[in-house]
């Protein structure tokens, strides 16, 4: 089908500032993991408003709009959850009311990741308002519980929902760059195990905290060695956590517990970095136990669906049908060549495609430096940006590469 992209943009700006008053109305209500009941109303309202075909919030509270009736399934997801807003003295503005002046919207989810889903339903009304259904459905989801536990919500939508795309936009923040691939990440236990007694006579005991200590230096040498990957770059790991058990303030300590953030490039598996920490020295002769989180914290409909804290590792060729689409559409749009690139970060990607292998792609508006971070921020421009693309994409997928192999 013929595009008019010139007529798509100014479609976009045109619808601005409704983009705009949606992300502030939604930023305005506070949705930490599990608690996002009211800002998913808040989507399905706007949803609807705009004109979706059909909206339905699944039994885990994920929100889905749909576009169209054709034969190819295309989905956006952005997650609306957020992480909380920490030192509120941090904050230049209060991070529920946020601000907005001619360049910029604040608050919290305003990168991380309320902006996607505002362009991504703004992108709907487009696709409707110009005629640029084809023969696809899209479907835009508003998914939960993704700073708590990513890809969750999807590997719930794949076998719960029995909804499996040909491939998904991820919206999450690139500054509107085309990111086609993520380091993966775990979440590792190591516990050691020791015997308490009076803390006057220490050798009388066995102390959990002084065996943790060579264990902890040697996962910071661990860290200087890791596979190095010439796209995805160098795995990692950090420990992020550290725990007790004692009988009181008074006595030798009987366990202790890390937690170990560890982040997975290309070519590593679970099973290996598990074995990675099992292998070290001071591991064997504490006796440490190694293994990974599990996360089973009901959403906010009171829906629980455990999982183990294993996020896979993605990558898409250059060459993908999904990223030659979008590449295809920015320069289309913007008449520009876009920079493609990867996320520093996770995203609901490590479920769709590190454990189903359906193709991920990722534009959105916002930065990664954003996120998490006190006086978050999102450009108008990039909302309006990010709108345009995701009109365009379906039928440019649809017209130029269904069927064609990667």
């Amino acid at each position: 089908m013929d595009i008019d992209f010139n007529s798509v943009l100014a479609r976009a700006e045109k619808y601005k500032q409704d983009i705009s008053k949606f992300l502030r109305d939604m930023i305005a209500i506070p949705s930490e993991s599990c608690q996002e009941e009211k800002v998913v109303l808040r989507i399905k309202e706007e949803m609807q408003k705009v004109g979706f075909d059909r909206v339905e919030i699944d039994p885990m509270g994920n929100v889905m709009g749909y576009i169209g009736r054709g034969k190819h399934l295309v989905a956006m997801d952005a997650h609306i959850d957020t992480v909380g807003i920490g030192d509120k003295d941090l904050w230049d503005f209060d991070p529920y009311q946020g601000f907005e002046d001619e360049e910029f919207i604040g608050g919290r989810g305003a990168s991380d990741q309320k902006g996607g889903m505002a362009s991504a339903v703004y992108a709907g009304k487009i696709i409707k308002e110009m005629g640029l259904d084809g023969d696809y459905t899209l479907l835009v989801t508003g998914t939960v519980q993704e700073e708590d536990c990513d890809g969750l919500c999807w590997q719930y939508i794949i076998n719960e929902d029995k909804i499996k795309p040909e491939f998904v936009l991820i919206t999450e923040p690139t500054a509107c760059r085309i990111y086609r691939g993520q380091r993966g990440r775990m979440e590792i236990k190591v516990t050691t195990h020791g015997m308490s007694c009076h803390g006057s006579a220490p050798e009388r005991g066995d102390n959990a905290i002084y065996k943790m200590a060579p264990i902890l230096m040697e996962l910071r040498a661990l860290n200087e060695n890791l596979k190095d990957d010439s796209f995805l770059g160098k795995g990692t790991l950090t420990v992020s956590e550290i725990f007790f058990s004692s009988p009181s303030r008074c006595a030798v300590a009987d366990g202790c517990t890390i937690s170990v953030d560890r982040r997975l490039t290309r070519g590593e598996t679970w099973d290996f970095a598990l074995q990675q920490i099992r292998n070290l020295p001071s591991v064997k002769q504490a006796g440490a136990e190694v293994s990974m989180y599990d996360y089973s914290r009901p959403s906010y409909t009171g829906l629980s669906y455990p999982t183990e804290s294993f996020f896979p590792t993605w990558v898409v060729e250059e060459d993908h049908p999904t990223c030659r689409t979008l590449v295809e559409a920015y320069r289309s749009l913007f008449q520009d060549e876009p920079l493609v690139d990867k996320w520093t970060f996770s995203t609901n990607a490590v479920s769709i495609m590190g454990r189903y292998q359906i193709p991920c792609i990722g534009f959105g508006p916002g930065h990664e430096e954003f996120s998490h971070a006190p006086n978050e921020k999102t450009l108008k421009s990039e909302l309006v940006k990010a709108a345009a693309m995701y009109a365009v994409v379906p039928s440019i997928y649809v017209a130029k590469y269904v069927g064609r192999e990667s």
